[in-house]
Formats: C-alpha cells, sequence, structure tokens
C-alpha cells in the first residue's frame, strides 16, 4: 500500500501552491498593524472636519454655541466658507489685490516698487487650465476675503482674528513678491503695501441696469515685514 500511494504522488505531481497574498495581508503583521492605525486616524480626521464645517455653515445650535472658539480656529481661515456665489445677493464685483513693497538694497538704499497684480497673475495661471490647483483659485481671493471681514473701514484689525488675518495675507503676498524676485540679487523686502480694485461686473446687455465703470481702490497701510519672513522662510 505504501508503494502505491508513493507511486501515485509521484504521477500527480505537488499539490497546487496557495496564492500570493496582495495589498495589505501581504504585509507582515506589524506593518498592517501600522497600515490599520494610519487609516484610522486618517478617518477620524476626516470625520472631526465634516464636522467642523457642517457645524460652521449649519444655522447656531447648542452645539456650535458650546464650542464656537474651537470651530472657528479650525475653519479660519483656510476652510471659510461662505454663500456669495448664490442669490439673492451674489458677487457682482471683481476684486483684484495688488502690492508693493519697499526693498533694502545691498548698498543700503530703498527703493519702492510698482503696484504686482497678483490677481491677475492667478487669473493666467487659471485660463484655459482644465484643473487649476486650489492655491491659484482661492488662496489669494480668501486671504483676502478673511482680512477685510476682520477689519473695519479704517482697515484697523477688529479682535484676535484680525492680527491673524494680517499675518496670513502678508505671509501670501511676500511668498509671491520672491516668486516675482521682487528684490532683486542681494536685495530684502522691508515692508508691503497691499490694495484692492474693485470693479463693476457690467450688466447684460438686455438690463436696464446702469453701473460705474471706475474702479474703486482699497489701500491698507504699510506692514513691516518680520525678517524670517523677508529672507523666504515664512514658518
Amino acid at each position: 500500500m505504501d508503494a502505491y500511494d508513493t507511486a501515485g504522488d509521484a504521477r500527480h505531481g505537488p499539490g497546487p501552491e496557495p496564492a500570493p497574498r496582495k495589498g495589505v495581508a501581504a504585509l507582515s503583521l506589524r506593518y498592517q498593524i501600522a497600515a490599520a492605525l494610519a487609516l484610522a486616524v486618517v478617518a477620524v480626521a476626516v470625520c472631526v472636519h465634516i464636522g467642523m464645517v457642517f457645524l460652521h455653515v449649519a444655522p447656531s445650535n447648542t452645539v456650535s454655541k458650546k464650542h464656537g472658539p474651537a470651530i472657528e480656529d479650525w475653519i479660519y481661515p483656510e476652510f471659510e466658507q461662505n454663500w456669495k456665489l448664490f442669490a439673492p445677493n451674489p458677487l457682482q464685483q471683481n476684486i483684484a489685490v495688488q502690492v508693493r513693497a519697499e526693498i533694502r538694497e545691498p548698498d543700503g538704499g530703498i527703493r519702492t516698487t510698482g503696484w504686482y497684480d497678483l490677481s491677475a497673475h492667478d487669473g493666467r495661471d487659471i485660463d484655459g487650465n482644465l484643473l487649476p490647483s486650489h492655491t491659484q483659485q482661492n488662496e489669494l481671493r480668501r486671504a483676502w476675503d478673511f482680512l477685510v471681514a476682520t477689519h473695519d473701514n479704517d482697515n484697523r484689525p477688529v479682535g484676535l482674528r484680525g492680527d491673524l488675518a494680517e499675518s496670513y495675507l502678508r505671509r501670501i503676498v511676500v511668498l509671491r513678491l520672491d516668486r516675482e524676485d521682487a528684490a532683486g540679487p542681494g536685495g530684502l523686502v522691508e515692508r508691503v503695501q497691499i490694495r484692492s480694485r474693485t470693479t463693476n461686473v457690467r450688466p447684460p446687455e438686455w438690463s436696464q441696469e446702469q453701473v460705474s465703470d471706475k474702479p474703486m481702490y482699497r489701500e491698507l497701510p504699510w506692514w513691516e515685514v518680520p525678517e524670517d519672513e523677508a529672507e523666504g522662510d515664512p514658518a
């Protein structure tokens, strides 16, 4: 019987090999645990973010009243939501954010640059781009909206968020100036001044509405640029 069984095994060959494991199952137990923990952290972060955005845009309720400061710290300034796109009062103006700078030259002299139209630069990057980045579309625009919402008509900050809005916008424009090489060889950006140029969107030809085509400007005071930001390190 043993000889027959041996011969039979020889005729049929070894049994089929198990299929190789794929994906997470192919990892060792230690790495499987690490992957599971990473996925859990991401899932929790996504749930927290969705919850914070929901509480921010939802009507005032017990939870949002109790945890208002925490919700605002999470949302502002990067994730702010608004309803300007929708009726009854959609945005009917084009707002361009512009900046100029005072540059300290290597010989100690000071020069003032012309105005850089940062919004126009973003517009050129977006035009014809099928997949423009979130930064190109929203970073500068939302930073300006954030500043306007936290400053009075005399451009003075209102509350702690006003100071945050100034710092956020200043860092953005300093980085943009650095990309444009506004300081030049050996130069250093010492101060920046930001302004908005607002023009009304022309009504359609069939409309009887009359709007001014004259641009309106809002100039902010000159802001000192901290040395670490002027050197290209806004962290």
